[in-house]
């Protein structure tokens, strides 16, 4: 496969952990001719096949954020979108099930020691879920803890999962208390599956609905949406790196943009690969002669090599700022909502021009490019990449208004 543009290996963070960096990075590339082979598959199950499952278990894929005290490898956040980037040159469904479940160890480092202890004393290998789609929710405190009910959409790759973090609103009978947004950890015992996955893009992620009714978590085995904003939390006393003082939502987008670069880098090296031996089906003129063709190729490269640096350069750059002791203030956090929104809609466009450019070929079902169409596009339609929801806010802290965004 031909690769056009690629930057990948600038910025490689420094340090003792460079090895096991670069290994990581690696051991996804080398996963990427696999995950094409599977690709057909992975969308026929709708979820990662299980030998899928295990090779990111074994490269050790999985526990790439995760605390070196349990056994992960602790690197830098940037990590998670060049493993994701590699990945999605396969697949983007193993890549968006990698990024987010590895995201997920990161964020439990956050949680209180306790809660810890119970999920990676139990099983430091251990697959976690997640939706943080608060509103599906609802939470009452009670003495020790809080009752959780709700059903929450896009639960991504939960069947392989022994544990969920449930995002609520927790009610209060005081209005004068407002409203209070936190995660809820929960074994597979307190919640329920329902496959409802059935989707055209991103097909082989098994994103189910997740249904809880009236459990019990303890108060430990929570976190305030608050504590994660920058800085320390709850679980800085055991894991005192500087990346688990990282705002976590305000570096949202970054868990899942990877896979949409990725995608994108893919659906280009396939595109230039075929353009330099393919002939026209009505004059036999080398497609590759062409001077659109050209032109296409230097668009969709630029668009794919500025959001690269755009996403690299953020989360470089963010984890170095807190490791000085810089929190980042609202304009920095809404202005990281703008980059990852920005750039992820770069990679869209790539594709989508790609596509075009193909002409009828992209059409054909046994080709990856109607795969790579499909996925970009579900990609983008997450919330975190809606550039309208993240352009609006930044626009607003630049006027001096308040954020819309509760969660940064």
């Amino acid at each position: 496969m031909v690769e056009v543009g690629r930057g990948l290996d600038a910025k490689v963070p420094p340090g003792p952990d460079m090895d096991c960096y670069s290994l990581m990075v690696a051991r996804a590339r080398a996963l990427v001719p696999l995950l094409r082979e599977r690709a057909q598959r992975t969308e026929e199950l709708r979820h990662l096949p299980p030998e899928t499952e295990r090779d990111l278990h074994d490269s050790g894929l999985f526990r790439i954020l995760q605390p070196k005290r349990v056994g992960g490898s602790e690197l830098d956040y940037v990590a998670l979108v060049d493993c994701a980037d590699a990945l999605g040159q396969g697949d983007a469904s193993v890549s968006w099930n990698f990024a987010n479940l590895a995201s997920h160890h990161w964020m439990l480092g956050m949680f209180a020691p306790e809660a810890q202890s119970a999920v990676w004393g139990e099983d430091p290998a251990t697959l976690i879920a997640s939706s943080f789609v608060f509103p599906a929710g609802r939470a009452k405190k009670t003495s020790g803890g809080y009752v959780l009910s709700g059903h929450w959409p896009f639960s991504s790759g939960v069947e392989a999962c022994g544990w969920n973090m449930l995002a609520s609103v927790v009610a209060s009978d005081d209005e004068a208390d407002g409203v209070e947004y936190r995660l809820f950890l929960l074994n597979r015992r307190d919640y329920s599956i329902e496959d409802t996955w059935n989707a055209a893009g991103l097909r082989g992620t098994g994103s189910n609905d997740v249904r809880v009714a009236d459990a019990f978590v303890p108060e430990h085995m929570t976190v305030a949406v608050s504590d994660l904003a920058g800085g320390a939390t709850p679980g800085s006393v055991v894991n005192p790196n500087a990346l688990y003082m990282l705002p976590v939502f305000s570096l949202f987008p970054y868990v899942l943009s990877g896979v949409g670069l990725g995608n994108a880098q893919a659906c280009l090296d396939d595109y230039v690969e075929i353009a330099r031996h393919r002939a026209s089906t009505y004059n036999r003129a080398k497609i590759g002669d062409l001077q659109s063709t050209q032109i296409k190729i230097a668009e969709a490269s630029a668009k794919i090599d500025a959001a690269r640096l755009i996403m690299r350069t953020n989360c470089v750059e963010v984890l170095a700022e807190v490791r000085r002791g810089d929190i980042p203030g609202i304009a920095a956090k809404t202005k990281l909502r703008r980059d990852g929104a920005f750039a992820v809609n770069l990679c869209t466009e790539a594709v989508s021009l790609l596509f075009t450019a193909s002409g009828a070929r992209s059409l054909f079902t046994s080709g990856a490019l109607q795969r790579q169409f499909r996925d970009a596009h579900a990609v983008n339609s997450h919330l975190a990449f809606n550039f309208d929801a993240a352009g609006t806010n930044y626009g607003r802290v630049a006027l001096g208004l308040p954020s819309e965004n509760l969660t940064l």
